[in-house]
């Protein structure tokens, strides 16, 4: 197979079933905002959905890529089992150790996200959901890794629809707090027990090999701060709402959020394409033209998107949230920006990854988390959460920079004029935007059309030398 055709065939698959699963979250928000009296009982579920992620990256400890990077080491079915058992053997050790801390300070850990122990018992649910979500991360991966496309479209969707299934009557009910975070354990548990059953094989405690699992240190150990850094970018400037503006400001900003999240719909078909991509053809003499021009047509992708969403963020909030959602609006195309931002940052550094120098990432993640963080602080005390998200945009836009800047200097990166000169034209309209026209829709809809065209101009010998859509179409659907 082609590289062309492995990594579309890859984006376009795991992009219906994220665009499945992502357009039933979007319906569903509105619903569920509008079950619940005020915007604190959505502002407390994101934050015990925000600490479950912080607890479920250290749990992991960056074993999911070390897996995926050896998995495809060497072309021995055993050797494979013994990679997978082996991460999965380490990674339960430490879901048990980072479950019985939180146990341990429950009580603290209340205090310091929601303010008060009261809601100690969602510590429990954070628990049981952080264990559930750390293994199956690693059970499931035998299935992304053979490119099993079709189950994950499947049982995504189902968890998905699982999800809101449990919620919705439960909110009914006025269980406002326990509605959402209940339905996320229940759901992690059941996806779990379906991935042991379907990747049971590949795993074998017997196998457990204390050589192999040096060499998974050696690669995954450099990576967990990366995650941290992630969950930095991702989660902290909620953590600052919350303690400069109040859980009612993390239930609009979350909210402002899902617009913005929309772009997981290209993310997702991304990620779940990309690692099969990139270390299945980690090899090639051409790898970093291949992956320049991923990088480069990604990000036009990401801007024609992002400039769109920018011209329909008000129209959507005035008609589908409750009115005390509105302000939201201003913060989705940053937040819809961000996730594509990472998306690119993550092409290109994971030439890093290719050989075996993972600290560049972590120098890059770290500067940029600790700019983040500091925009964040200011921000956030001088415009509220629209300044928390201007913090999350720019810190992901430095990283981006700084890993071009230094992968160019290697020889593992490459760009072109014409993509500087679009990402110019992409910055002055989101200035302009924001500054003069985000609640004409109108003007901003057509100066997005614009910009798409002339985008369109500038790459059309690309789309011509590259693409064959009818084609492309055509194989995607007989598949």
């Amino acid at each position: 197979m082609s590289k062309k055709k492995l990594f579309l065939e890859n984006f376009l698959v795991y992009g219906v079933g994220g665009i499945l699963g992502k357009i039933i979250s979007f319906i569903m928000v509105p619903i569920v905002t509008r079950l619940m009296p005020n915007s604190s009982y959505y502002g407390i579920s994101d934050l015990t959905s925000t600490i479950t992620s912080l607890a479920t990256y250290i749990s992991i400890f960056g074993m999911y890529d070390a897996m995926y990077r050896m998995y495809f080491e060497k072309d021995d079915e055993v050797f494979k089992k013994r990679v997978c058992s082996t991460t999965l053997s380490f990674v339960l050790i430490m879901s048990i150790c980072v479950c019985v801390m939180l146990f341990f300070f429950r009580n603290e850990i209340a205090r310091i996200i929601y303010g008060s122990t009261i809601y100690s018992y969602l510590v429990y649910i954070i628990i049981f959901t952080t264990f559930a979500g750390s293994t199956n991360g690693i059970v499931s991966a035998p299935t992304r890794m053979q490119n099993h496309k079709k189950t994950f479209l499947a049982l995504g969707l189902c968890s998905t629809l699982l999800s809101y299934s449990i919620s919705i009557p439960m909110l009914i009910y006025k269980q406002y707090i326990l509605a959402l975070p209940v339905a996320g354990l229940v759901c992690g548990i059941l996806y779990e027990l379906v991935f042991i059953y379907i990747n049971h094989k590949w795993f074998d405690f017997k196998l457990f090999d204390c050589m192999l699992l040096k060499q998974l240190l050696i690669i995954a150990i450099p990576i967990v701060p990366n995650f941290l850094i992630y969950w930095i970018f991702n989660s902290s400037d909620k953590l600052m709402i919350q303690h400069f503006l109040g859980s009612a400001e993390v239930g609009i900003y979350s909210v402002g959020a899902k617009l913005g999240h929309l772009s997981n719909l290209i993310y997702t078909a991304f990620a779940g394409g990309w690692q099969y991509f990139a270390f299945a053809t980690m090899k090639d003499e051409n790898q970093v033209a291949v992956n320049s021009k991923i990088f480069e047509y990604l990000g036009i992708l990401a801007f024609i998107c992002t400039s769109f969403i920018c011209s329909i963020s008000p129209l959507v909030y005035k008609f589908i949230f409750p009115t005390m959602y509105f302000r939201g609006y201003i913060i989705s195309p940053y937040l819809f920006l961000a996730p594509l931002t990472q998306m690119l940052y993550q092409v290109i550094s994971n030439q890093f990854l290719v050989i075996k120098k993972t600290w560049p990432s972590f120098v890059i993640l770290l500067s940029s988390a600790i700019i983040n963080v500091i925009l964040n602080f200011v921000l956030i005390q001088m415009i509220g959460i629209e300044g928390a998200a201007i913090g999350t945009l720019f810190g992901f836009v430095f990283s981006v920079l700084l890993t071009s800047f230094v992968l160019f200097k290697m020889n593992l990166f490459n760009f072109s004029l014409k993509f500087v000169f679009v990402t110019i034209l992409m910055f002055c309209y989101f200035v302009g935007w924001r500054i003069y026209y985000k609640l004409n829709i109108v003007l901003s809809f057509c100066l997005a059309i614009i910009f798409s065209l002339i985008v369109f101009l500038i790459y059309y010998n690309d789309l011509i030398k590259y693409f064959n859509i009818k084609r492309i179409f055509k194989h995607f659907i007989e598949k």
